[in-house]
């Protein structure tokens, strides 16, 4: 059974001027799931935070929050809290301070906000910086006194509005190992805001792929990046090589294509007919490569190394192909491929396994 949805859309649209922000939204968010909404910088993922949050209004549709309308309803009156980008912290106050902040305009007991906070600073690793002024911390120290300050007051909703964006590489790595531990041992509902694809796979249980103001998918990580339901969202989430192709045979569940000067079997998920033209998408390493001497298995292409890139444990093979593409293979070092090593203009075999491949119509 479908658990009832913690926030709901329904036919939401939120204008600023001629531009539509938001734009006849629908989704549901559910108790306990870590739910990211994944984009490029304009596509709206803010303006629906703003809207859950209560700082903003919807101009059409109605917003819910625990079953309850909460259209017109100010920020103090809904279950949410949020995690700003900037942090929002106060500088002249201390860690504890600033967590404990909330709580104190509540009215609640000098012993309830002191066991809170120290339980919440306790979470994020930060006991020994209570006392400690905001601005003597680090960014990373920053970002977990506001989530703290967030979740002390144990909403139902906890919105995080790109809250590693300040962070450098190897700590932006740490803080989401952190949150995602934090999610689990909390249970509290995270609405995550990125515009980082390898952050949204790697931290939700569902993402929501938006485009100017529209849902362009919503799905698992693994539906995503595996099952594309259009050229935005593939080429958006991850790496991923588009070939040209024309069906030349179709049955209910099964295709033959004409890719290049080869014909390869496909999965037919779409209904596609003989005579269309058609994209077939593969991620890198998705992609075999032999070379000449070695037999090609079934069909393949024939193509030049243009250049390869080391990764440690992988290999970037880029590949022109006889119409000119490149297409990117990554190429992993195992006990079957100890040694990766292409030359430059050698000419390589490329092929895949029936199934991987993603089939879109080309309009």
């Amino acid at each position: 059974m479908t658990p009832t949805p913690i926030v709901r859309f329904r036919n939401v649209t939120k204008r600023y001027g001629d531009t539509s922000a938001v734009d006849r939204m629908n989704f549901d968010v559910y108790p306990g799931e870590f739910l990211t909404l994944l984009g490029p910088s304009g596509c709206g993922k803010t303006t629906i935070l703003r809207l859950i949050a209560g700082l903003d209004e919807a101009d059409v549709g109605d917003i819910f929050i625990d079953g309850k309308r909460v259209n017109g309803l100010p920020p103090n009156r809904r279950d949410v809290n949020t995690v700003f980008q900037n942090y929002a912290l106060f500088p002249h106050m201390s860690v504890a301070e600033n967590v404990g902040f909330g709580l104190k305009m509540k009215g609640l007991p000098p012993s309830t906000i002191t066991s809170r906070v120290g339980a919440a600073l306790s979470m994020v690793k930060l006991d020994e910086l209570a006392r400690r002024r905001v601005r003597a911390l680090s960014g990373g120290q920053q970002q977990r006194v506001a989530v703290a300050r967030a979740i002390v007051n144990e909403p139902l909703v906890l919105l995080l509005d790109e809250p590693f964006s300040a962070l450098d590489y190897k700590l932006r790595k740490q803080m989401q190992l952190e949150l995602k531990r934090l999610h689990r041992r909390l249970g509290i509902t995270f609405l995550f805001v990125t515009h980082d694809q390898n952050e949204a796979i790697s931290m939700s249980d569902r993402i929501i792929v938006m485009n100017d103001g529209r849902i362009e998918q919503i799905g698992t990580p693994r539906q995503i990046y595996e099952s594309p339901d259009n050229m935005f969202v593939a080429e958006f989430v991850g790496e991923i090589n588009t070939l040209d192709g024309v069906v030349t045979a179709a049955e209910q569940t099964t295709l033959t294509a004409r890719v290049e000067d080869a014909e390869f079997p496909m999965t037919n998920r779409r209904g596609f007919q003989p005579g269309q033209r058609v994209k077939v998408l593969l991620r890198p390493e998705d992609l075999f490569v032999s070379q000449l001497q070695d037999e090609a298995p079934g069909p393949h292409l024939t193509g030049t190394v243009e250049d390869q890139i080391y990764k440690g444990t992988t290999v970037d093979v880029f590949i022109r192909l006889a119409s000119g593409t490149t297409v990117c293979a990554t190429q992993f070092f195992n006990e079957d491929a100890e040694d990766i090593s292409y030359r430059v203009n050698e000419s390589v075999h490329v092929t895949w396994i029936r199934g991987w491949e993603v089939v879109l119509p080309d309009d």
